[in-house]
C-alpha cells in the first residue's frame, strides 16, 4: 500500500492529465496482475467490482471515531481539522502523522479488510477491524484506505483516467478498454483482460447496470436543424417526468430494476410480475411513471413512493405506476448498443408486442422539419409531459455520454427570486469556500427556507461571495453559517414538492442558480403564496404542466 499511496500523492500533485496517466500506467505495469487488478479498483475508489453487491456499511461517524481513537484524540473537537481539509482521509493523515507508524499493508490485505467489513454486521466489530488496519498502516496508507471507503480519492483520477492508464500500461486501444469496462462492470477485470490481450472476450453481464445514454439540451426546434435548416430526420418521443430506469431480466424469472445512478430500485414490486412475462433475456431502457386514467401523474405524486421500506396496497392503488420502455440494449445474448436506433426500436416493438398493461412502449413520431417538431412539442405538453426528446434514427446507444444524436427540449416550469439564509463549505476543490446556499421566500414579515443549490455560479463569484458571507455571518456552526438575508438569487427548478425538510413545507426539485440579483433586496423576493400557487398549477391536468 505504500507504493499505492506514493503514486496517488504524485497523481494528486500534478494538474496535467497526461502525467497522471503516465504515473498510473507505470504503476500498473510494474505490478503482478492480481495486485494490479486490486489497484485499478482502488484507484477508481471502488472496494469491490461494480457488479459486486456487497457494501462496506461504514459511515462517516464510524470512520471518524476509529481515526480519533487511533490518534488518541477521542472526545476532542476535530472540527477545525476537518474544515481545513474537507476530507476524512486527509484528516486521518494529519492526525496520525505524529505517531511512529512505518507499517505497510499489501493491496491484498486491504482487499481482505474490505471483504471482512462487508461481512460484519455489527458496528463494534467493524470499528475493531478499522482500528487494527490503522495500527498496521502508515498515515499515508490510512489516508487512501479511508478515501476508498468514502468513495472518492480526490486526486483527479476518476475511472475514465484509470481506463486510459490501463490502455497505456498494456498498449491497448482506449475504446476497447472502455467498452470492456462498461460490459463487465469491473475495472479490475478489464485490466486483467487488457494484460492478457483478451479484451474481445468481455461480455455483457446481466444485472450489472450499463451507463445511461444522455441527451443534450436545446431551447427550440431550430437548434435541432441548425441555422441552415439541414435536411435531418428525428424520431420524436415524449419526455417523461418520472424515474429513468433500466430493466434487466433473465430467462429464470429474475428481474432487477436500476436507477440512473446505477442503484437498484425496489419500491415498485408490482412491475416485476409483468416484466417476467416478457420473452427471453432483456435489458430495457425506459421510465417509471405514476399513471392514472391514461395520463402520467406529477412527479410529486410518484415521489411519495420513493424510499419506502414497506409498501401497502393502499399506496400502490393510490399511486399506480407504469413502465414505459423506449430502448432495447440487449436481447437473448445479442448486445444491441451499436445497432442503429431504428433497428433497436423495431426489436423493442416485437419484444413488448404482447406485454401486460403495466408495461408499454414510448410513443414516437417522425419529424423532418422545424414546424413538425414544434407541433410534436405542443402535443407532448398537452398530453401532460414535460417536453420531447429528439433522436437521430441512425444513432447508436452510447452509455454515459451526451453526443450529437439525442436532444431534449423542455418547457421551463418557472423561476423564483429567493434570498440566501445559510451557506456551507463545499467539498473537494471547493472545501475552502462557501459554495452551498440555502435560500428562502417571504412569508409575511418572515422568511421560509425552500431549497438549497450549489450549481450555476462561477468559481470567481463563489470566492467573492464567500468573503461577503463571512462578514455577514450571524452564527458560525463550523461547516455551516447562518447569514444576514441580503443576497438575492434567481433560481430555476423542475417542479415543487411537499417537504418536511424546510420550514416552508415545500422544496424545489433540481434547483440551480440562474444568476445573482444585486438589483433586488429581500423585500423584492417571491412569497410563499406564489410557491403555493405554482404547486397547485403544476398538479392541475388542465394546465398542461407537470
Amino acid at each position: 500500500m505504500r507504493k499505492f499511496a506514493e503514486t496517488a500523492d504524485a497523481v494528486r500533485g500534478t494538474t496535467k492529465k497526461l502525467e497522471k496517466v503516465r504515473l498510473l500506467g507505470n504503476y500498473f505495469a510494474g505490478l503482478a496482475i492480481e495486485e494490479a487488478v486490486l489497484a485499478a479498483r482502488f484507484f477508481s475508489a471502488e472496494p469491490f467490482a461494480k457488479h459486486d453487491e456487497r457494501t462496506l456499511g461504514v459511515g462517516g461517524a464510524l470512520l471518524s471515531q476509529a481515526i480519533a481513537e487511533a490518534a488518541r484524540k477521542a472526545g476532542q473537537n476535530l472540527r477545525t481539522v476537518y474544515q481545513k481539509h474537507g476530507d476524512l482521509g486527509d484528516v486521518a493523515e494529519e492526525l496520525l502523522a505524529g505517531a511512529a507508524r512505518e507499517g505497510n499493508l499489501r493491496l491484498s490485505e486491504v482487499s481482505q479488510l474490505f471483504a471482512r467489513l462487508a461481512a460484519e454486521r455489527g458496528q463494534t466489530e467493524k470499528a475493531q477491524l478499522l482500528k487494527e488496519a490503522i495500527s498496521k498502516a502508515s498515515p499515508a496508507a490510512v489516508k487512501y484506505i479511508v478515501k476508498i471507503i468514502t468513495g472518492d480519492l480526490r486526486i483527479g483520477a476518476k475511472e475514465n483516467l484509470v481506463e486510459e492508464a490501463i490502455a497505456r500500461a498494456f498498449d491497448r486501444p482506449i475504446e476497447a478498454i472502455r467498452r470492456a469496462n462498461m460490459l463487465t462492470g469491473d475495472i479490475g477485470e478489464t485490466l486483467e483482460l487488457a494484460a492478457k490481450n483478451q479484451l474481445e472476450r468481455a461480455r455483457v453481464r446481466l444485472f450489472h447496470p450499463l451507463g445511461f445514454m444522455l441527451a443534450a439540451s436545446v431551447d427550440n426546434a431550430e437548434e435541432l436543424f441548425g441555422e441552415a435548416t439541414l435536411d435531418r430526420t428525428f424520431e420524436i418521443e415524449e419526455k417523461y417526468d418520472g424515474i429513468r430506469a433500466q430493466v434487466h431480466k433473465d430467462d429464470t424469472g429474475r428481474v432487477q430494476i436500476f436507477s440512473r445512478t446505477l442503484d437498484e430500485i425496489t419500491e415498485f414490486p408490482e412491475l416485476l410480475p409483468a416484466i417476467r412475462e416478457l420473452p427471453g433475456r432483456l435489458i430495457l431502457d425506459g421510465e417509471i411513471l405514476g399513471w392514472r386514467d391514461g395520463r402520467p401523474l406529477p412527479f410529486t405524486e410518484l415521489q411519495k413512493r420513493l424510499g419506502r421500506k414497506h409498501l401497502d396496497l393502499f399506496v400502490q392503488n393510490d399511486i399506480p405506476v407504469r413502465y414505459v420502455a423506449f430502448d432495447l440494449l440487449f436481447e437473448d445474448g445479442t448486445l444491441l448498443l451499436d445497432e442503429p436506433l431504428l433497428e433497436r426500436k423495431a426489436r423493442l416493438d416485437r419484444a413488448l408486442a404482447k406485454a401486460p398493461a403495466a408495461l408499454g412502449v414510448g410513443t414516437r413520431c417522425r419529424c423532418r422539419s422545424v414546424s413538425e417538431v414544434r407541433d410534436a412539442f405542443a402535443q407532448a405538453l398537452l398530453a401532460g409531459h414535460e417536453g420531447i426528446v429528439a433522436k437521430a434514427g441512425d444513432s447508436p446507444y452510447t452509455p454515459g455520454r451526451r453526443g450529437g444524436h439525442w436532444f431534449k427540449w423542455k418547457e421551463p416550469f418557472a423561476t423564483l427570486d429567493v434570498v440566501v439564509t445559510a451557506v456551507e463549505y463545499g467539498h473537494g476543490k471547493r472545501h475552502g469556500v462557501l459554495s452551498d446556499y440555502t435560500f428562502a421566500v417571504r412569508d409575511g414579515q418572515g422568511l421560509r427556507n425552500i431549497g438549497k443549490a450549489y450549481s450555476g455560479l462561477t468559481d470567481r463569484e463563489i470566492a467573492e461571495y464567500t468573503e461577503l458571507f463571512k462578514r455577514q455571518t450571524v452564527e458560525d456552526q463550523g461547516y455551516r453559517r447562518t447569514v444576514e438575508p441580503t443576497v438575492v438569487l434567481e433560481v430555476a427548478f423542475n417542479n415543487i414538492q411537499k417537504s418536511l425538510r424546510h420550514d416552508s413545507g415545500y422544496a424545489l426539485r433540481f434547483p440551480r442558480i440562474v444568476r445573482i440579483r444585486p438589483d433586488k433586496s429581500a423585500r423584492d423576493i417571491d412569497t410563499l403564496q406564489t410557491v403555493e400557487k405554482l404547486f397547485t398549477k403544476q398538479n392541475d391536468p388542465n394546465t398542461g404542466q407537470i
